[in-house]
Order: C-alpha cells, then sequence, then structure tokens
C-alpha cells in the first residue's frame, strides 16, 4: 500500500485539495492518506477544514503570536 502525504498550510489549498483527499479516503484499500497542516494562516484554514472535514495528522504550527 502506497503513503501519500498532502501538506496544506493555506485556505486555497484547503479548498483546491479537498475533493483530492476525499478520493484518497475513498481508496483507502490501495492508499494510505496522511495530511499535514502547515498553520501557516491558521485563521483563515481552520474554518476550511473543519467545512471539508479534513482531519490533520501532523500540524507544523509554523506561525507564531506576533510574528513578522
Amino acid at each position: 500500500m502506497k503513503t501519500i502525504l498532502t501538506i496544506l498550510g493555506t485556505r486555497p489549498e484547503a479548498i483546491k485539495l479537498a475533493p483530492v483527499l476525499r478520493e484518497l479516503d475513498r481508496r483507502s484499500k490501495k492508499f494510505r492518506s496522511l495530511v499535514c497542516v502547515t498553520g501557516q494562516h491558521r485563521e483563515l484554514l481552520d474554518p476550511m477544514l473543519e467545512f471539508f472535514g479534513i482531519r490533520s495528522d501532523f500540524d507544523l504550527h509554523v506561525m507564531k503570536k506576533n510574528q513578522r
């Protein structure tokens, strides 16, 4: 079985990748799908992940409070 890691960090990426992730889940006998979020735009990304039912397996938390 092949493992596919999908990395996303922005709202547009979540919107574009939602159908791809859904299809990978549908084919779970052929593919192991893992999702990594960067946390790049947390306030915009989290609502999209919730809306599409995307759960992350890894979260990099790249943005810190008051980061430039």
